[in-house]
């Protein structure tokens, strides 16, 4: 098993090994990579539906997503699609995936199905990395603060989505969502101190109404969004990437109108995070 960077301070590229065999070492050493780097690309990889869910579980326990259409017969895998003659893509903005769980998922393994002839690419940034670009005051500012974080603006009947064209295609709208985390936590297996905020389910700093908090939170979202500490990743027939909703965020870029674009997701039960 070999390893590259996708960019010096988020990613790697890892190759020299088929998910579908991976076991034992092979596989403590792909979570110690994603856990550090915070997203692993593998190419060329022959994934069945039944070797994703397979691999899933070997790494561990599966999250059922609430809100994505699933296949009837592979319940634990969301299909994140985007149809051709649709214009909002699922995941077209800066997120972590569940921070609005008490218990947020570890992360996911994303398979590409379908994609379109350009585009589409992904994003992702290392939250240890905005953690260590953030100055000892904005520390000092953010230390022993917790944050109120909701998807019911996003997935609710009145909610984001709905007033899209993705809105007919969502279950499980009528579900009511809110946590409360650290501002900064610590990976619960590295130890790395990591900013746990983001502006797409982040509501309130904990005290503070939503006007109070936004001018901290849009500082601390300005550092997260740096482009130093990015990588991104186009995607090709064969590729799967796994990352840590910890240690990233994510933005799924919504530049291919007219094309279909179809991935297939299991998302990983998760931790409870702790300062």
């Amino acid at each position: 098993m070999d390893t590259k960077p996708l960019a010096p301070k988020c990613g790697v590229e890892i190759t020299g090994v088929q998910l579908a065999e991976a076991r034992g070492e092979t596989m403590d050493a792909i979570k110690h990579a994603i856990y550090r780097h915070g997203v692993a690309v593998f190419r060329e990889q022959d994934f069945s539906p039944e070797e994703h869910i397979a691999f899933a579980r070997r790494w561990g326990g599966i999250d059922i997503n609430n809100y994505f259409p699933l296949t009837d017969e592979h319940p634990e895998i969301a299909v994140v699609r985007k149809r051709a003659d649709q214009e909002t893509n699922i995941g077209g903005a800066w997120h972590t995936d569940h921070s609005y769980d008490q218990v947020p998922a570890m992360g996911s393994i994303l398979v590409a199905r379908l994609l379109p002839p350009s585009g589409g690419d992904t994003m992702w940034a290392h939250m240890g990395a905005a953690y260590e670009l953030m100055s000892n005051e904005l520390k000092e500012k953010v230390a022993g603060l917790s944050a109120y974080h909701s998807a019911d603006h996003v997935y609710s009947p009145d909610g984001a989505y709905a007033q899209t064209d993705q809105g007919a295609d969502l279950r499980g709208q009528d579900l009511q969502t809110g946590a409360t985390h650290p501002v900064v936590i610590r990976h619960p297996h590295t130890g790395q101190k990591l900013l746990y905020v983001n502006p797409s389910f982040t509501i309130n700093l904990t005290g503070m109404t939503r006007a109070e908090s936004l001018p901290l939170l849009q500082e601390l979202y300005a550092v997260a969004m740096s482009p130093e500490i990015q990588c991104r990743v186009a995607w090709q027939p064969g590729t799967v990437a796994i990352w840590d909703n910890r240690t990233t965020w994510h933005n799924a870029l919504n530049d291919y109108p007219g094309y279909a674009r179809e991935m297939h997701r299991i998302t990983l039960t998760g931790e409870a995070l702790a300062a």
